[in-house]
């Protein structure tokens, strides 16, 4: 049977959400839908009533690839829910402060993609998964990508023929370099000699810039690099980059506005391959903190080849094991810290505890990152401002910039 409800709201992941709480995807508040019931869920059969928010989606694959949810939502609209999102995480761990308007950092696209190659009847196919399915969406191209990764799927499928051509479940994640396409193939497992040397002739042939297996190194022609403030930063292969270029940029001058002149001693915290670290050292002494030894490598050669910069300390180590405790925070100016998802639970116990003066934290969160928030406003610190940053157009992920400043010194 089927029925027509109202949408009250967009719910975290870009469905509406109807009055009696029902997920529908596709749909916009303030809309009528004709929808049929999945249980606990609802198919979307038609619109009776768009609401103004509605635009006209661009790419062949939306409603069927599960990579964007949100195409047919107006860009400012989509800014405003993304803000929502911030001060909703906020809202739940009682901090209450309002978020800054969403920063655009789409800029020309994401500059990263990971695809998953699968035999399918018998072809090789390279793309994104449906929504909430294991089935395989095949694309041409990603056109919310950069234009250098619209090749990506074709690239993709090529590099998965000497090692079975999707046989076995292969994921390629490919980056945007300035050197060319880096792309690290997973899920495989070990090569024998003969596929692998199949490989590296198909990544030359192709023209990449490297090619790794699980974050090993198979070929480099020579060495990947992106610009960034400060330098030029060495992702290590498989490595983390921010999605956008745009969103790098952002992000980088929200964390440096808010170190200002003052912050002489800084530590990056999850430093990765250093993109706040070699803007930070413009004008103060940094220690970096990362667990992953093939990003601090990358770093170093960073510190090594850039001009005019502070110097820059690196120290390897679990920041969720084994964070920085308060005598050891208390050597600084400011802390940077930028965790993965999960946040950095325990090290924003030890930073509440601390007298450090300023914090500045990056999430991609909005949970964990008002949950560690809560920890440091309850240690004696105000939450000065909040900004979302959104490099991740119709999707419901957000990352967020957050200034904190300790109310008076801890004795």
């Amino acid at each position: 049977m089927t029925e027509t409800v109202e949408i009250l709201r967009l719910g975290a992941r870009g469905d509406g959400i109807a009055a009696d709480g029902t997920p529908v995807p596709y749909t916009l508040p303030g809309e009528r839908a004709e929808i049929r019931r999945e249980g606990q869920r609802a198919e979307l059969l038609a619109i009776a009533q768009p609401a103004p928010e509605r635009v006209e989606p661009f790419c062949p694959y939306f409603m069927r690839c599960g990579g964007c949810r949100t195409q047919h939502l107006a860009r400012e609209a989509e800014l405003a829910w993304k803000r929502g999102i911030v001060a909703n995480g906020l809202a739940q761990a009682g901090v209450a402060v309002a978020p800054e308007p969403a920063v655009d950092a789409h800029g020309v696209g994401r500059r990263r993609i990971t695809l998953h190659v699968r035999l399918v009847e018998g072809r090789t196919e390279a793309g994104l998964m449906a929504a909430r399915s294991h089935a395989l969406v095949n694309l041409d191209l990603c056109p919310i990508t950069v234009p250098a990764l619209h090749r990506a799927p074709d690239v993709a499928r090529a590099l998965s023929v000497p090692i079975g051509g999707g046989r076995k479940p292969l994921d390629v994640a490919v980056t945007e370099t300035d050197q060319g396409l880096d792309v690290d193939l997973r899920g495989h497992g070990p090569v024998a000699p003969g596929p692998l040397a199949a490989l590296v002739r198909v990544a030359g042939e192709l023209g990449l810039a490297r090619l790794s297996l699980h974050g090993e190194r198979v070929m480099e022609a020579e060495p990947v690099s992106v610009a960034a403030e400060g330098g030029r930063l060495y992702p290590a292969p498989g490595g983390f980059l921010q999605a956008t270029a745009s969103g790098q940029a952002i992000l980088t001058g929200l964390v440096v506005e808010a170190l200002g002149p003052r912050a002489r001693r800084v530590a990056d915290l999850f430093s990765g391959c250093g993109p706040l670290a070699l803007a930070a050292a413009r004008k103060a002494t940094v220690h970096a903190v990362e667990s992953e030894a093939s990003a601090l490598a990358g770093l170093d050669r960073s510190a090594r080849v850039a001009s005019g910069l502070r110097q820059i300390t690196m120290e390897r180590r679990d920041l969720f094991r084994r964070p920085l405790l308060p005598i050891e925070l208390n050597t600084y100016d400011a802390v940077v810290f930028d965790p993965p998802r999960a946040g950095a639970e325990a090290q924003a116990k030890h930073l509440a505890a601390s007298k450090v003066p300023l914090v500045v934290g990056i999430s991609c969160d909005a949970g964990t990152f008002g949950r560690d928030a809560a920890t440091l406003v309850a240690g004696g610190y105000r939450l000065e401002r909040v900004t979302p940053v959104d490099q991740f157009r119709h999707a419901g992920h957000i990352e967020m910039v957050g200034v904190f400043r300790r109310e008076k010194a801890r004795r």
